[in-house]
């Protein structure tokens, strides 16, 4: 049985893979979309809030992700393993007030990568998604006198 906010992933997924097919969806299809599937308004409104907040910061998540994705451009990436990302570096950097840990975002993105893309996509994702969830190596503070 899937989890419920793992259900709510999945939709906010589908969401960003047909908003990057077609971009001019009207909102009330939107949110139909997101009801239909989930029924449950709190898990409606944490799926939106994936799915607007990861649009919203799309061109930046887009910076991130190609900053690290040695030998892949975005744009070649299959378009469920691109929307995967930007779904799981979106809640791992931009949702701090859940406080999901980075391992446990990953794991959910890992999930959908093996229910919706190709036999490589899981280990691709995590590979990735890995490299943001590290945190950065502290600045040498200099000595003091």
């Amino acid at each position: 049985m899937i989890r419920a906010r793992s259900r709510a992933r999945e939709v906010a997924m589908q969401l960003l893979v047909q908003y990057e097919t077609n971009p001019q969806v009207k909102r009330l299809v939107i949110t139909r979309f997101a009801h239909d599937r989930l029924s449950n308004d709190e898990l409606e409104a944490f799926c939106l809030r994936l799915y607007d907040g990861t649009v919203r910061f799309l061109d930046e998540l887009d910076r991130q992700l190609s900053s690290v994705s040695q030998n892949w451009r975005l744009n070649r990436m299959a378009v469920v393993d691109r929307n995967v990302l930007r779904l799981g570096l979106f809640e791992i950097t931009r949702m701090p007030d859940l406080a999901t840990p980075a391992p446990v975002v990953i794991d959910e993105m890992i999930e959908l990568a093996k229910r919706f893309g190709s036999k490589d996509s899981p280990s691709f994702i995590n590979g990735i998604l890995d490299r943001f969830a590290k945190p950065a190596p502290l600045a040498a503070v200099p000595p003091t006198e």
